[in-house]
């Protein structure tokens, strides 16, 4: 790698991001609201708002670290994160999007704490997944890795000092910006990540047309057959058709109950906007979630996982395959696009994240304690701690990783969208108001989930160095979801018994 390649990559990023600070002044809030910072105070297009869903969905994990675990697993990681996975996403978004948009735009939420606390008039569960929430920081760590092992194997430089200035740079400018801010942001950086989607897809297609040996079926199966197997029973991840397929589909439909997924549909204005929006955000996606082949590709030029002579990291294995495949300047393209599928979404979680912590944990806490408090100046606070947080976190999996920032990013999110879906499910099918239904089932979800995990309850987990959050997801939420149905065929109990429980 050359002086001159690694100082046009600086110029380019610098001019990058000179550009989402520009978007940044034009659509600033100058509001003290939270709200406004929230869900933004313009009407934005259907595609706008799409581009902006479908780059925060897909994000870091689709295009940088995913397609690792399809390097390592083949076939059966494909199907998985490729297929059934993203068919349940879309399946979702169609069914919970305009039932959740409609409660939520009548009540004025701003994050799934807030909704889930206004839809069964619970103050607990309001404050409950306000608490959860700081679960997803684990999944701004993931990006934050990696972005950072995109953004210092293109410099050659180190990785802790990439992390410190990309963590600095992006939550400084969404402080200022919010909702507002992120739909532009997206849009350019979705627009940038569809470029580079099609380049990504491109660099290997020629493989797909070769045929016998040179099949690249049969190249798999000459550097390992397990890669060419349905499932892969080598893998700790992708065993079985339950691994596989099950989890999968348990996993791609629960997964859309994360507040900066479901929230999007908040910023359309007009209800006759919503079907194109999903149509648009469906056409995208399916070209994003393709992706994760790219980790095929990258195997095939890597059979042994070497690259210039250095064991490959799973979690580097696409920065790899980049610098390999790609001439100089159209390298550079591709890194930027990877560096905007990783900020779409941590653009999203950075104004969530800190939005539900204040407006659904800290402001119910102090209103408890008759504390006056200014809720903006605790979200800045707050998000300053976040960012700190996610700098050590995210050192830590880059140094010492478990395979895959995507395994340590997994067991939290999965933990909070196992423990949101019953509430969610149940808020938008049914009229119920009773509240133990999503109160026992988060607190079942989320014990369930944590407790296959870390005491090894299952099969699956025994003697693992790595497991599987998608298994204790899935079973938390199967328990959950079998608990919600069994309280609500249940007689309700009557209101002034919930309340002397302290629902």
């Amino acid at each position: 790698m050359t002086d001159t390649y690694q100082i046009t990559t600086l110029v380019v990023l610098i001019g990058f991001m000179s550009i989402l600070f520009y978007l940044v002044y034009k659509s600033r809030v100058s509001s003290d609201s939270l709200e406004v910072y929230a869900v933004g105070n313009k009407s934005f297009s259907s595609i706008s708002v799409a581009l902006s869903l479908a780059a925060s969905i897909t994000s870091a994990a689709t295009f940088i670290i995913n397609p690792g675990f399809i390097a390592l697993y083949g076939l059966s990681a494909f199907i998985a994160f490729g297929v059934v996975m993203p068919f349940a996403i879309y399946a979702a978004l169609i069914i919970f999007i305009k039932r959740f948009r409609k409660y939520g735009m009548n009540v004025k939420s701003i994050s799934i704490a807030d909704w889930v606390g206004k839809r069964y008039d619970s103050q607990f569960l309001k404050i409950l997944f306000g608490f959860l929430s700081i679960l997803l920081i684990t999944f701004i760590v993931l990006i934050c890795v990696g972005i950072t092992k995109v953004v210092s194997k293109a410099l050659d430089a180190n990785e802790l000092t990439v992390l410190i200035i990309i963590v600095a740079v992006v939550f400084t400018y969404m402080m200022i910006g919010g909702a507002n801010t992120m739909v532009y942001t997206n849009s350019v950086q979705a627009a940038l990540m569809i470029i580079v989607a099609i380049l990504l897809l491109g660099s290997g297609a020629y493989l797909l047309f070769k045929t016998g040996d040179d099949g690249f079926i049969n190249q798999l199966n000459a550097i390992d057959p397990s890669l060419t197997q349905t499932f892969n029973k080598q893998s700790p991840l992708f065993r079985d058709f339950f691994e596989v397929v099950v989890c999968n589909a348990i996993v791609g439909i629960a997964i859309v109950c994360q507040p900066h997924i479901l929230t999007k549909s908040l910023l359309i204005k007009k209800d006759s906007q919503v079907n194109r929006f999903l149509l648009y955000t469906v056409l995208v996606l399916i070209l994003f979630f393709s992706v994760v082949f790219v980790g095929i590709y990258a195997r095939l030029s890597f059979p042994d996982l070497m690259f210039n002579g250095a064991k490959l990291n799973m979690d580097g294995i696409v920065s790899a395959y980049v610098l390999h495949r790609f001439p100089v300047y159209v390298g550079i393209v591709v890194i930027l696009g990877l560096l905007a599928a990783g900020l779409s979404t941590l653009e999203g979680l950075i104004q969530s994240i800190p939005t539900t912590i204040t407006n659904d944990f800290i402001m119910p806490l102090t209103k408890l304690a008759n504390i006056k408090a200014a809720p903006m100046r605790i979200n800045k606070i707050l998000t300053i701690i976040v960012g700190i947080v996610a700098i050590v976190l995210s050192y830590d999996q880059l140094v010492n990783p478990s395979l895959s920032v995507g395994i340590f990013a997994q067991n939290g999110v999965y933990a909070f969208f196992s423990a949101a879906f019953v509430p969610v499910f149940f808020g938008i099918f049914t009229k119920t108001q009773n509240k133990w239904i999503p109160i026992v089932a988060s607190l079942v979800a989320i014990t369930t989930h944590f407790s296959v995990y870390y005491l090894e309850l299952t099969p699956y987990m025994e003697g693992m160095a790595v497991k599987n959050p998608a298994i204790a997801s899935a079973f938390a939420l199967i328990l959950s979801t079998v608990t919600g149905l069994i309280i609500y065929t249940v007689k309700p109990m009557n209101q002034k018994a919930m309340e002397y429980a302290g629902a």
